[in-house]
């Protein structure tokens, strides 16, 4: 099996610096992507119809999806990742739609998340993202959650570590390189695993399935800090709380658990 990228930075200073306080009419139209006319015209559709100014601009075919999309990360305030075609994954909501009600949830667990470390004095901040068995999330929580740290201008990291099943590469669609496995296994060098903590604000951790893997266990355990996902209709309930029970034991800090209904 080819080795899998299994560390990727996620920097806000790839992203463009957005301004606040406009609203999307003022920012569609600063941009040149509407005219007089064009704003009327959205206008009246958007009484008639009860449409959000952007959804009615749309509706015209005034506006694309994209110009929508990079409009609405200026009004929310945040950096913007530009989608080039294809170049990510469907599963990073967080960067494409501020207002999908994914990227909504997972603010909030963000924000629940950056409440509990402050209560710790550890810097970087670590955090494997765990869950009992397959299909329940990690991957895609741990990206879009790295996608919106990024986005406060924290200088986030991705280690992949389920190197039965990586999925970070496609997620963002990176090419094969060194990575975690070639570390470990003794095919890289020493200096592709040179410790920089103070490179990164946030460091985010998949894992494989607990349930399946012990490596799980291990790696909460090295990264301090683990959140347990349970997905709804799929996680058996005994199972969740075993795992954080095992966590508990092999001294990791279970900062909390997620019911994902992704």
């Amino acid at each position: 099996m080819r080795d899998r990228k299994a560390i990727l930075p996620l920097d806000a200073a790839q992203c463009s610096v957005v301004r606040r306080d406009l609203r999307i009419g003022d920012i569609l139209a600063a941009e040149g992507k509407l005219d007089r006319t064009g704003i009327e015209q959205v206008l009246k559709l958007q009484e008639s119809r009860g449409l959000r100014f952007g959804e009615a601009a749309l509706r015209l075919r005034l506006i694309t999806p994209e110009d929508l999309r990079s409009a609405v990360a200026r009004q929310y305030d945040f950096p913007y990742l530009p989608l080039d075609g294809d170049a990510f994954g469907a599963d990073l909501a967080a960067s494409r739609d501020a207002r999908h009600p994914n990227a909504e949830q997972l603010r909030a667990l963000r924000t629940q998340l950056l409440i509990q470390w402050s209560k710790l004095e550890r810097e970087p901040r670590a955090l494997a993202i765990a869950s009992p068995g397959s299909f329940e999330g990690r991957s895609y929580v741990t990206a879009n959650l790295a996608v919106l740290f990024a986005q406060l201008g924290m200088r986030t990291l991705i280690i992949d570590a389920d190197f039965r099943a990586p999925r970070q590469f496609e997620i963002f669609n990176v090419p094969d390189r060194v990575g975690l496995s070639a570390v470990l296994s003794g095919r890289a060098g020493h200096e592709a695993a040179l410790p920089v903590p103070a490179l990164h604000d946030v460091i985010l951790i998949d894992t494989p399935p607990a349930r399946e893997n012990a490596d799980a266990q291990s790696v909460a355990f090295s990264a301090g800090s683990v959140l347990v996902l349970a997905r709804a209709n799929h996680t058996r309930t005994d199972d969740a709380a075993r795992l954080v029970r095992d966590f508990r034991d092999a001294g990791a800090l279970v900062v909390g658990t997620a019911l994902n209904r992704f």
